[in-house]
């Protein structure tokens, strides 16, 4: 029951109280005053309080109905939420419903789609094995023809196609070098810029004079008195912070520097061009650039030493190391420069360890270090084979390297078969022809032989030995050879020279037409 109906019964009944507690004191009342009276009275209580009872009643039935009325609307507007919350579910699933539905669509198409292409690829299949029988058949039919009108076997058309295929291959052949030397000069330019490099000139001068003198180039006479200085302070000094003599006589544009250690005479030579460049020349000054470019020398090399062991294929030296045979480029021995000398008995000893199933690498260490006492042996007491073993022994060098320095000149019995490899390679390489100083006929005969040996060949006009016989050119008749042919000709010279001739180092061949062809014959 409702709270509203319980407060109007109760408010019924106290008014029933107070109605039957009235009637019965104008009952009394009544009686008091009279019958007529006191009924009036009661009739007329009676009546007022009847009509607050119906009142109160009214009152209570508006009430419950205001209240029944708002529940009645907040139920319906609950109901219009739900209903519209519900209206928006069912739109998104059919939204999603439709989604789905063109998906399947989409599917479905590509489906029908790769059945179509998987048919057409089947269909242009079966087209192409079809078309290849009918090409090895027809094929099949104009060869059978072909031999029935040439008249000639297999083996006869055989020949016949091989011959023109050489023939073709010969004029490409040329064509081919070319665009592999195009190759080769975009991806070798460092490369080609060493092979450059290593083409020496031999001069006529005498051995003292070509290993302990170096000139400078002055721009004037006038530089002279300033490298001279007040009563010779300068040049004093100069020679005291380098070591070295300076001849400064009255031969023009030059001054000489004079000295048995390359280092030293390398580095004055620098730290005098300097100082000329530089303008200002006095005892303190001469001492900076002479210490300046000592710390350039060192640096320089030590570079020098680490690309030795890089050509060489000789990883892992120590630093010093690679320090003292930088040094060795300074070094002479019967005009043959110590450090390309031990780098050509590096390769020398790996080849003949390879050879005889010893480890190619280990003799590639002996020959690169097997001289390397000869960068010091102005420093400590000894021949070079003893200091050359103390200093590989001091760095960290396996016992093979260290027997091949100290016994390389066949001066102890031999432990390490390594050794005996340095040994035969340490002669091979001092005695090769142009090695060390070849008297002046046989160079002039070596530089024969070389243009006579590329005037042998069809379509030769000239031939010039040029570089000491380092290079030869040869200038062909444009009416016979073209330019592919021309390339193969400088190919053909340079493998001519490799077989028939003896060398030194390396022979550039350079074919001129209207384009230069260029091969090198090692």
């Amino acid at each position: 029951m409702e709270p509203q109906t319980v407060s109007l019964l109760i408010g019924l009944f106290v008014g029933l109280l107070l109605g039957l507690g009235g009637a019965g004191a104008s009952y009394f009342v009544l009686r008091a005053l009279g019958i007529q009276g006191a009924r009036a009275k009661a009739q007329e209580l009676t009546n007022t309080v009847r009509l607050q009872l119906e009142a109160e009643k009214r009152e209570a039935e508006l009430r419950n109905k205001t209240e029944f009325l708002e529940r009645r609307e907040l139920n319906e507007r609950e109901m219009d939420e739900g209903r519209r919350e519900l209206r928006e579910h069912e739109a998104r699933l059919e939204k999603r419903e439709d989604a789905l539905v063109e998906r399947l669509d989409f599917i479905s198409r590509k489906e029908r789609d790769v059945e179509n292409v998987q048919r057409f690829l089947a269909e242009q299949q079966d087209e192409v094995s079809r078309r290849h029988a009918e090409v090895k058949q027809v094929i099949a039919e104009q060869r059978d023809q072909l031999l029935k009108v040439s008249r000639l076997s297999v083996e006869d058309a055989k020949s016949q196609v091989f011959a023109r295929l050489d023939q073709e291959l010969a004029r490409e052949l040329g064509e081919r070098v070319i665009q592999h030397e195009q190759t080769l000069k975009e991806t070798s330019q460092q490369k080609a810029r060493e092979i450059l490099a290593t083409s020496i000139q031999r001069y006529a001068a005498g051995h003292t004079a070509e290993t302990t003198v170096s000139t400078i180039d002055i721009p004037s006479d006038d530089i002279k008195g300033r490298i001279i200085g007040r009563e010779g302070r300068n040049i004093r000094a100069f020679e005291r912070a380098t070591g070295v003599d300076v001849i400064v006589d009255d031969t023009p544009g030059i001054v000489v520097v004079s000295g048995f250690d390359g280092i030293r005479r390398e580095v004055a030579k620098l730290a005098l061009e300097k100082l000329i460049q530089d303008g200002r020349i006095h005892p303190s000054r001469i001492e900076e650039v002479v210490t300046e470019t000592q710390s350039e020398m060192d640096a320089h090399i030590l570079k020098c030493g680490k690309e030795a062991s890089l050509e060489a294929g000789v990883v892992g030296l120590h630093e010093k190391l690679c320090s003292y045979l930088g040094r060795l480029r300074y070094r002479t021995s019967y005009t043959q420069n110590v450090l390309r000398h031990s780098i050509e008995v590096a390769f020398l000893t790996g080849m003949l360890a390879e050879e005889i199933g010893l480890n190619g690498d280990i003799g590639r260490r002996c020959g690169l270090l097997h001289d390397i006492g000869k960068a010091a042996d102005h420093e400590m007491e000894g021949g070079h084979p003893k200091i050359g073993a103390d200093l590989c022994k001091r760095f960290g060098e396996s016992q093979a390297v260290i027997h091949a320095a100290l016994g390389h000149h066949d001066d102890l019995r031999v432990e390490f078969p390594y050794t005996v490899l340095v040994a035969a390679a340490d002669a091979i390489s001092a005695s090769r022809p142009g090695a060390r100083r070849d008297t002046l006929e046989k160079y002039v005969r070596r530089l024969e032989d070389l243009e006579t040996l590329a005037s042998s060949f069809p379509g030769v006009e000239q031939v010039y030995a040029i570089q000491a016989g380092r290079e030869i050119r040869v200038i062909v008749d444009s009416q016979i050879l073209d330019d592919a042919a021309s390339a193969k000709l400088s190919h053909e010279i340079a493998q001519a020279i490799q077989k028939e001739l003896t060398y030194p180092g390396e022979v550039r061949v350079t074919v001129l037409r209207e384009i230069r062809a260029t091969s090198i014959a090692r």
